[in-house]
């Protein structure tokens, strides 16, 4: 069984499961440009019911700080859009609009509209980036035997649709949306879900992710480590925001790959 070696710290496992967005993935130069055209089509669409939304509200249902012109410049790790479901997102949306006179079949209606414009415009632009180093470390992983997966509180179907337009879909022996579980993060279905199919035991996979949910997860699992990935200008405030996490790490160059005979 080879050596994931973090910080100088070595943990056996045969199986690394990976959240996507923000774990993979640039989480705002994919889901930053998605939101973007989500509320730009619903800001067109209550234009003509004479409705408009405080410029704040995105930020606050969101959970995401913009700069200049409304761009969406970062996000709350632990807010909705980086750990809310389709579904959840949906209904954070919605809520808003019933409050502003709408039914909520019509709400619903709405929201839905402007997720599939979104939507289109996200695959016209595939706006995917790799996160520096991620997919050295693919490599690296492959070349030890290591099995692969994603666990994302994405759809199955849209995570598989983003992970082959970086190209990298071939890496992973499987990709589990929260589509195919009873209960998404930060319950352990979607983990135990990976490793039952990949034949192995949780307590001999890792967890990597960037949100505390996937740390939960992966401790309620319990998965062999759980690994936080934080932006670097968090510095100590990073261990807050993922306070489960056993590691933590801000580039993929502290992940490292060890064969079992190694010999220090």
């Amino acid at each position: 069984m080879p050596d994931l070696m973090i910080n100088n710290r070595a943990y056996k496992v045969t199986g690394i499961l990976f959240d996507k967005d923000g774990t993979l993935l640039d989480f705002i130069a994919t889901w930053g440009s998605w939101s973007k055209n989500v509320f730009s089509e619903l800001e067109q669409q209550l234009k003509g019911r004479g409705i408009s939304l405080h410029p704040d509200l995105i930020p606050s249902l969101w959970g995401t700080k913009h700069g200049e012109g409304g761009t969406i410049i970062d996000y709350d790790r632990n807010g909705p859009l980086a750990m809310g479901t389709m579904q959840d997102l949906y209904a954070v949306l919605a809520w808003q609009l019933y409050t502003k006179g709408l039914s909520w079949a019509e709400a619903m209606e709405l929201v839905q509209h402007c997720k599939k414009h979104a939507d289109r415009e996200l695959e016209r632009l595939r706006p995917a980036r790799p996160l520096p180093g991620s997919v050295d470390f693919l490599k690296s992983c492959k070349a030890f035997g290591i099995k692969l997966g994603v666990v994302t509180a994405d759809e199955t179907e849209a995570a598989n649709q983003h992970l082959e337009w970086l190209g990298i879909r071939p890496y992973f022996d499987l990709v589990i949306g929260n589509d195919l579980v009873e209960r998404g993060k930060p319950f352990p279905d979607m983990l135990q879900l990976a490793c039952r199919k990949l034949a192995i035991d949780c307590s001999e996979a890792a967890i990597i992710g960037d949100t505390n949910g996937d740390m939960r997860m992966g401790v309620a699992a319990g998965a062999a480590v759980t690994v936080g990935i934080a932006d670097a200008a968090m510095g100590s405030s990073a261990h807050l925001l993922l306070p489960d996490a056993k590691e933590v790490i801000s580039h993929y160059s502290q992940l490292k790959i060890r064969s079992q005979a190694h010999e220090d």
